[in-house]
């Protein structure tokens, strides 16, 4: 995190609520949960903390279901400030489970295409809609997932 900055209490308990969490939670629901600790926690109070967190690497937004998921790459990478991740996302459209990539590869190619034509390359996260492995094999089998 940038020099200056804290994970107060309410941060990282908003952090831990999005690590927790097997789906993309949304600003109320995690209100809804972050009430539990915090009764007179209101709407400013959770979108402070998703703007702090997201501002300093920790959250992704997923514009597609407005909902937060952690990031991955950014908890586990060590790079600190320095860290040039570009966020690549699938979306499940059927049960909604993301996953977040993390290849190099997708990177080069942004880099190569925006520099042809001039455009310097600062931020970028790419969300992609299809099917998981789990239900794409059921809707194969004919099963609902």
């Amino acid at each position: 995190m940038a020099h200056g900055v804290r994970l107060t209490d309410t941060r990282r308990l908003v952090l831990g609520l999005i690590l927790t969490s097997d789906r993309p939670s949304g600003a109320y629901d995690l209100l809804d949960r972050l009430q539990e600790w915090h009764r007179n926690a209101a709407p400013p109070t959770i979108y402070r903390a998703l703007e702090f967190l997201s501002e300093n690497g920790l959250i992704h937004r997923i514009e597609r279901l407005s909902a937060f998921v952690a990031c991955t790459h950014r908890l586990e990478c060590g790079h600190g400030d320095a860290c040039a991740h570009r966020a690549q996302f699938l979306i499940c459209r059927s049960c909604n489970i993301i996953t977040e990539l993390d290849d190099p590869r997708i990177d080069v190619a942004l880099a190569t295409a925006t520099g042809a034509v001039g455009f310097r390359l600062e931020q970028a996260t790419i969300e992609i809609e299809g099917l998981c492995a789990t239900c794409s094999a059921a809707q194969e089998d004919g099963v609902a997932p």
